[in-house]
């Protein structure tokens, strides 16, 4: 019986390539191949003023009307475009953060807002019997004139009566810039407001700004402690000294800012937002129900 060689095998052909047609064939049919394993880049690491957490996971796309995100060198914060004002101011505060430049006094409306938003104006409380109100305060950016006027947008603002603004909620700006003493600690802050309708010198008011600014029924502010260091989230502990604070948004408000001592859980009740979201949920667990009364 006649058949014809395989092409390899004529002649002409080297051996050497029917060596290496047999162990391709081998191979091919006796082993699988390794498997392909994805590589997952690491987790990008969260903003400075954003360590602890996104408190309503605020995001910079242009359709989140109500919860628009920004990011300064200074603060993050989250914005609310029908109210004219953040819903929480977010940042990281230590002694760098301090220096001898002075006090501004440029508010203005911040440009970074979307184009076609309504941008509150450096006028737009004028006569109404409220402050403008810092978030993040003037005096803990004073490392140079730039951050200091960045404090200074209207985004970092909301109607504050008066004696709120300047009495009792200057003296807890005081007491927690004084814990940077001899840089020993560094701390997280976060501010917000809620609620709608506040008493400013001038009496009760919903809004101002023919309607474009709410003013707040209530104002709070959560301060961490921790001892300088790196990698903060993770150093949060159940021994973390957190103060939180929620109040009446009164022109007779007590200059103690003390009496208004709460918990984390309580804001959060309150507001729907989730703070310190960023720290271990058993540490959460633990100073988020706490109520401080560390000294003063």
């Amino acid at each position: 019986m006649l058949f014809s060689l395989p092409a390899a095998l004529r002649p002409g052909k080297p051996l050497l390539l029917l060596s290496a047609a047999l162990v391709a064939a081998s191979c091919s049919t006796t082993h699988d191949p390794a498997p392909v394993v994805p590589v997952v880049p690491p987790a990008a690491p969260l903003p400075e003023h954003l360590t602890l957490g996104n408190p309503s996971g605020a995001t910079a796309d242009t359709t989140a009307y109500t919860n628009f995100l920004l990011l300064k060198p200074e603060y993050a914060l989250s914005y609310h475009r029908a109210q004219g004002k953040p819903n929480w101011v977010s940042w990281h505060l230590t002694q760098a953060d301090r220096g001898s430049a002075d006090r501004q006094d440029d508010f203005r409306a911040d440009a970074a807002l979307p184009a076609g938003w309504y941008r509150v104006q450096a006028t737009s409380y004028v006569g109404s019997g409220f402050d403008r109100g810092h978030n993040c305060p003037s005096a803990d950016r004073t490392s140079s004139v730039a951050a200091n006027s960045a404090t200074f947008l209207m985004t970092n603002m909301i109607p504050q009566a008066p004696r709120n603004n300047q009495q009792t909620w200057a003296n807890l700006e005081n007491f927690s810039r004084a814990q940077l003493s001899g840089g020993t600690y560094e701390l997280y802050i976060l501010m917000g407001s809620y609620g709608r309708g506040g008493t400013g010198s001038k009496g009760f008011l919903n809004t101002l700004d023919n309607g474009r600014v709410t003013v707040p029924a209530r104002i709070w502010k959560v301060v961490v402690l921790l001892p300088a260091g790196e990698n903060d989230a993770a150093r949060v502990t159940a021994d973390t000294r957190v103060i939180a604070i929620d109040t009446p948004n009164d022109n007779t408000l007590s200059t103690d800012w003390s009496q208004f001592r709460t918990s984390v859980d309580a804001i959060e009740a309150a507001t729907g937002l989730d703070l310190l979201s960023a720290v271990a949920p058993a540490v959460q667990q633990v100073i988020e129900a706490r109520t401080d009364n560390g000294p003063l």
